[in-house]
Order: structure tokens, then C-alpha cells, then sequence
């Protein structure tokens, strides 16, 4: 292997990560964020996530369970549910747009969305 191919090797390495960088990255860092939580497939709640939501609880009681949900500064997390396995309440924080903790026990979905995610009309570069 040649010293050309080395750098070629090491550019290529570092094009794919700023790629990473700018696809993952937190793009939406300006925009407000929001907890959609759902119940069954219905809208239960939209919260507007920020600082004056930190450390605040709500209780989601439906006919198919309960859960506690604790907010962050632009974070949610699910801390108390009665269903068998917890796997939302081991899920842990999620505060990027797009992020989803599902308890499929009690039929719930709590995905973060920022202000203009919600748009279903959009254009996107997949279904262009």
C-alpha cells in the first residue's frame, strides 16, 4: 500500500464522518421541541418541551394502563408504568427530534418532534 493510498483511505474516512455529522447531527437545535404522546393511536397530549418543563411529572392513566412521565430541559422519559416488562421506563431520556419510547402494553408512543417536523404536506428529499 502506498503513501497516496493511505491518504486516500484517511480522506475517505473523514468525508463519511462529517456526512455522519451533518445527517445525525442536532440540526434542529434551534427549533422548540415538542412531546406528542399518544394514546391507542389517539393524540393524548402535545407539550411544548423548554426550561420551564424541567423536572415536571404527568400521569397518563387510560383504560389500558398507567404511566409517569418526567421532563427535562428538551428531554422526556418515561420513570414509573405498570406494565410487566418496563422496557420504557428502561429506555431512559430521549431529546432529539424524531426519537420515540413506545410501552405497547398500555398503547402508548411519546415521539419528540420540533415545530415544523409536524408538517405533513412537506416535501422531503426521499418522496421528491
Amino acid at each position: 500500500m502506498t503513501k497516496w493510498d493511505k491518504v486516500l483511505i484517511v480522506f475517505v474516512i473523514l468525508v463519511s464522518l462529517l456526512g455522519l455529522y451533518f445527517t445525525k447531527g442536532n440540526i434542529a437545535n434551534d427549533k422548540q421541541l415538542y412531546a406528542l404522546i399518544k394514546v391507542n393511536g389517539e393524540m393524548y397530549k402535545k407539550i411544548a418541551l423548554g426550561p420551564e418543563m424541567n423536572e415536571k411529572t404527568l400521569e397518563v392513566r387510560t383504560k389500558f394502563g398507567y404511566n409517569k412521565l418526567l421532563f427535562g430541559k428538551d428531554r422526556v422519559r418515561v420513570i414509573e408504568a405498570d406494565c410487566p416488562d418496563k422496557l420504557d421506563v428502561k429506555q431512559g431520556w430521549i431529546s432529539k427530534p424524531g426519537e420515540v419510547i413506545v410501552c405497547l402494553p398500555n398503547r402508548l408512543v411519546i415521539e419528540l418532534v420540533s415545530e415544523d417536523t409536524d408538517k405533513e404536506d412537506d416535501i422531503d428529499s426521499i418522496s421528491y
